[in-house]
């Protein structure tokens, strides 16, 4: 059998007396398309963060490429380069469009400013965002903030290798945009897993029915801190899993628990 990429074992995080995740299992193998799906607040995006690196779990093991994590990715660099694009962008209101793509090697590499420029343009172009590198976030929209934080995940550092995504994490990436500029970002997410740019695997977390159909192959289902269900994308028309009917029929009538 071959080795997952990323391997989560008995996993649990709480907040407080809230449990958000309860002994969760989760296999990520290489070239995965995965989406990992369900209500809000059953733990999706703190299962991103916990693969980031960012957030800790109170028990349980994460292996990347077979090697077990201790602590948080500033305490070790793991054998892998994991990308993240958030929900919310995330950029520096303060800084260029050039600034934030390239934060990282204008603040950890000796690279000299020109060749930092020249990797911003070539993530840049990737992304379809060409030419806009003097601007300031405050002056796109939120379609092209959105692509200008797939450009920061997706950059690359020369110097060191290792460092360069293989693995790319999206948080709600098509939240709060139209059904139009959704479709863009849908089609960007497979076009960079297409394309030769090293990030062949991706974990996508999305409430949003169209993006879970255009940009995954396998999903998971999270409810109540669990793994409740999973199988491929074309299957979710077709299981009994009645979480799963009603998540997708939108109806407030099922297991799922309704508040409000």
């Amino acid at each position: 059998m071959t080795q997952p990429l990323i391997e989560l074992k008995g996993v649990s995080k709480s907040f407080g007396s809230n449990i958000i995740l309860d002994d969760v299992d989760l296999s990520i193998a290489k070239g995965d398309a995965l989406g990992i799906i369900g209500p809000s607040g059953t733990g999706k995006s703190t299962i991103l963060r916990i693969i980031a690196g960012l957030e800790p779990v109170d028990a349980g093991e994460i292996y990347i490429q077979g090697q077990k994590r201790s602590g948080l990715i500033e305490d070790a660099k793991d054998p892998i380069g994991i990308g993240m694009v958030f929900q919310q962008a995330a950029l520096f209101d303060s800084l260029t469009v050039e600034e934030n793509v390239g934060f990282l090697l204008y603040q950890h590499s000796k690279m000299r400013p020109k060749r930092i420029r020249e990797l911003v343009n070539q993530s840049l172009d990737m992304v379809g965002m060409s030419g806009v590198g003097k601007l300031y976030p405050s002056e796109l929209s939120g379609g092209m903030r959105k692509r200008v934080s797939f450009a920061r995940a997706i950059m690359t550092n020369p110097e060191n290798p290792q460092d360069n995504p293989e693995v790319l994490l999206y948080d709600e990436p098509t939240a709060g945009l139209d059904p139009i500029a959704s479709t863009v970002i849908e089609d960007l997410v497979r076009h960079l897993r297409s394309e030769d740019y090293g990030c062949s695997t991706y974990v996508m977390v999305t409430h949003q029915d169209s993006t879970i159909r255009r940009t995954t192959d396998r999903v998971v289902f999270l409810y109540g801190g669990k793994v409740q269900w999973q199988g491929d994308v074309s299957e979710i028309d077709t299981t009994d899993n009645p979480l799963v009917q009603q998540f997708f029929s939108a109806s407030t009538t099922g297991p799922i628990h309704v508040v409000g």
